[in-house]
């Protein structure tokens, strides 16, 4: 093929050896997702090959365009150009495509040829410009053929660092390029999609395994609803079981229903499994009970084939476990609790080391082959099989109340990793911790809390013999761990093998990775994407604070369940589905077919409410240091130090004018602007929700706090709109998030009519002036739902 004009390859030369300007990263293709890994090498755009927005069949197809041009282009002028119209095509390949032809936005209309930088395109111009009009359909480009300049200005990119070929030597462009984003404190940034919404405390998310992609969402009240794979409910509730759970409209009941589980052979048998609190009186009790599908609907569970399997005594309201698993070995594992109060004070050793007691246990039972004679079997294997001290069904035990497990589906590729068991073991009063469930071990409680001694007496005890867990935090970080998944689906490759789950109390979404040569296992934060991050159509980059569980679709695919109050009456759960917007896997690689469901009941399409917010930085922050994970005398493997990883901060884009079809956006690389007279923010202590905090206001260059002088629920509004929330749901007083010493006093009897876009044009003192202290420092409790509905 004949090479470019000489001028032409020396500016690609010089532009080469460029250092590149700072930028942060959005790579983002012409149909709006994260680009790839082509599955095979590209024979045309070879450049493209290891990571872009091209499949061969994409490729091909620009090979044959580029074909057809060299067919109706003059010989003369090809054998000048051809290396130009290679590069042009090619960059629909590109990484960073949807900034190269204005396409971050569908609405958008979509540039006809790729933004160039200024040199590139004035070499070009020299001997090619006749090129342009066999690429391009625009007119308008054809007419200022004749205007070097008005021609290359017309093809720019204001975006100096996005345009060709600048992009291709930006270090901050390429050199992270296709992994998962983390900010400067190193927590990884991924996005969410909204599933399912108006749910009352969402407490499980599960799938049949029968070939239909269907998921199944149980409510604490003792519904669950029956979606199909494009996220439509069926009207009908799956299962109504609501006047048998014992639950009530407290924030933060932990009884009710609070698990679900369908049998390996759902498909044949028609089998599921539920773990429900029921009482009388003061007399309470965990079921779970098996029930079969309704024989002429299969998206209805027969209400009258409840067979109750087995009941534990409650002696108290809280540690009711939840969670059941079946595990490949095709049998049913079991959660307990253990059995509620503070320090497990039952008997000798508490019910969590009384191997003879069923609460503060992972069960394990067979539930085939039980039409007749026992409603279950004890395994042969099960660890405690003969022992006269032990109950049979025990499989491990030392656990003070395992908040969501889950088995490990093993690598896709190699399957290593395949039934490791995870759990999240909420803690007391000190620490959470994530444990890794083997048979037979004794996970330490109430010898242990995380990697100290709570018993100190029956910890040091020598036969104890305990299992520590993998991870554990202190409460600074959150108060109730909720344990997730291991990602193990097929759209998002960087993420496999990343045991993903999260904190009830404080909102945080958390992260493991094992390091396999050393067996550690290393934390990372989850922030939603900040900037642009999670800038693409249906995606958001927030979520309600309090993390009720997480999920698997039949595919692999990861979600979690949050609220906004955490109620068994309130219908502020929402399902999101967790995304990486930095690499996807290739298109077609993924798809489903899922099996027909014949349906009877009426489907409710799914709209989704919530909304895309637009920040300069990751949220939730990190408000304390990753913690260590030192074990006071074992050799298990622990979570290893977090090492941030620095990354540029990264201003959003600004519209402006048009030029060519394209859109005018802000040079990334240039530090944040200064916050605008008038802002404000919100500064909350560790392990408190979003939306609430003290409220601290920049005005005349400096940050500084606001006097509770005054302040009521018109002045918190006019804070909680500027913040991105909809509503009020009180204004806070008496330094109630803490008192600003390290900061001035800015404003002082401020009285707002609520309409006001920020405090500074509400009446007040004047700035600066006050006659009161930090004791008195003003803060708001703000929401995103009406708290009256």
């Amino acid at each position: 093929m004949a090479g470019r004009a000489g001028a032409g390859a020396g500016a690609l030369l010089a532009l080469l050896a460029l250092r590149a300007l700072g930028a942060s990263a959005h790579p983002q293709c012409l149909d709006f997702r994260p680009p790839f890994r082509p599955p095979q090498p590209l024979h045309f755009c070879a450049q493209y090959s290891a990571f872009g927005c091209c499949a061969p069949e994409h490729d091909a197809a620009l090979a044959r365009r580029f074909g057809a041009l060299a067919a109706r282009v003059d010989p003369a002028l090809w054998a000048e150009c051809a290396g130009y119209a290679l590069d042009l095509l090619c960059q629909e390949c590109s990484p960073y495509a949807a900034h190269l032809y204005d396409a971050e936005d569908p609405a958008t209309p979509l540039r006809t040829v790729p933004g160039l930088c200024e040199d590139y395109c004035l070499d070009m111009w020299q001997t090619c410009r006749g090129l342009i009009r066999h690429l391009s359909p625009d007119r308008e480009l054809w007419a200022l053929e004749g205007n070097r300049a008005k021609f290359c200005r017309y093809l720019s990119l204001d975006d100096v660092d996005y345009c060709f070929p600048r992009l291709l030597v930006n270090e901050n462009l390429n050199s992270n390029l296709g992994r998962v984003v983390a900010d400067a404190k190193g927590c990884l940034q991924l996005c969410l999609e909204e599933v399912a919404n108006g749910l009352r405390n969402p407490v499980a998310m599960v799938h049949a395994r029968d070939g239909t992609h269907r998921f199944f969402v149980a409510e604490q009240l003792g519904l669950v609803w029956a979606y199909l794979p494009d996220r439509s409910r069926l009207e009908k509730p799956f299962l109504n079981i609501s006047r048998a759970v014992l639950t009530s409209p407290w924030e933060g009941d932990e009884r009710g229903f609070l698990g679900l589980a369908f049998h390996p052979r759902f498909r044949h048998n028609g089998k599921l499994y539920v773990y429900y609190s029921v009482g009388v009186d003061f007399h309470e009790w965990i079921r779970i009970s098996e029930f079969r599908v309704s024989e002429d609907d299969v998206n209805t569970v027969d209400h009258d084939s409840e067979r109750i399997i087995l009941e534990i005594e409650e002696p108290a309201s809280n540690h009711n476990g939840g969670q059941l698993l079946f595990g490949d070995d095709g049998y049913l594992y079991i959660f307990t609790g253990d059995g509620g109060m503070a320090g497990d004070p039952f008997g000798k050793f508490g019910n969590a080391q009384n191997k003879s007691a069923l609460l503060g246990k992972v069960l394990r039972i067979d539930v085939d082959r039980n039409e007749r004679g026992p409603l279950y079997h004890i395994p042969p294997d099960n660890p405690f099989v003969g022992d006269p001290a032990a109950r049979p069904e025990v499989y491990a035990f030392g656990v003070r109340n395992m908040w969501r497990c889950s088995f490990d589906r093993g690598d896709p590729a190699s399957g290593a990793g395949r039934g490791r068991l995870f759990c999240g073991d909420v803690g007391q009063n000190k620490f959470e911790e994530v444990d890794l469930v083997e048979r037979g071990r004794n996970y330490g409680w109430r010898a242990r809390e995380g990697f100290e001694c709570y018993d100190r007496k029956l910890c040091a005890n020598t036969s104890l013999d305990d299992v520590l867990p993998i991870f554990a935090y202190p409460h600074k970080l959150g108060k109730s761990v909720t344990g997730g998944y291991v990602y193990r689906g097929c759209e998002y490759p960087n993420l496999n093998g990343l045991y993903i789950f999260g904190d009830f109390m404080s909102g945080r979404l958390m992260s493991l990775r094992e390091n396999l040569g050393t067996g550690q296992w290393r934390y990372s934060e989850i922030c939603m994407g900040r900037g642009q991050t999670c800038a693409f159509p249906g995606l958001i980059n927030n979520y309600y604070p309090h993390v009720i569980s997480f999920a698997e679709d039949e595919a692999g695919e990861l979600y979690f369940m949050s609220t906004g109050v955490p109620s068994a009456t309130v219908a502020r759960g929402v399902v999101y589905k967790m995304i990486d917007p930095s690499r996807r896997a290739p298109p077609g690689k993924c798809q489903i077919q899922p099996a027909h469901v014949r349906l009877r009941s009426r489907l409710v399409p799914f709209v989704p409410k919530e909304k895309f917010i637009r920040r300069t930085e990751s949220t939730p922050r990190p408000t304390a240091r990753a913690p260590t994970t030192k074990a006071p005398r074992r050799s298990r493997p622990t979570a290893a130090p977090l090492a941030p990883t620095p990354r540029p901060a990264r201003p959003t884009g600004r519209p402006g004018r048009r030029r060519g079809g394209g859109r005018r956006r802000g040079r990334p690389g240039t530090a944040d602007p200064a916050p605008s007279n008038g802002a404000v923010r919100l500064v909350r202590p560790a392990g408190l929700s979003p939306g609430r905090g003290r409220v601290e206001v920049f005005a005349g260059g400096r940050w500084g706090t606001v006097c509770d002088d005054a302040w009521d629920t018109k002045a918190a509004t006019v804070v909680c709109r500027q913040l991105g929330f909809a509503y009020a749901v009180r204004a806070a007083k008496r330094a109630e998030f803490g008192e600003g010493r390290a900061l001035p006093i800015l404003l002082d009897d401020v009285r707002c009519e609520g309409s006001e876009r920020n405090l500074l044009e509400c009446a007040h003192a004047g700035l600066g002036s006050h006659n009161c202290g930090h004791q008195e420092d003003a803060g708001v409790v703000c929401s995103r739902e009406d708290p009256d509905l």
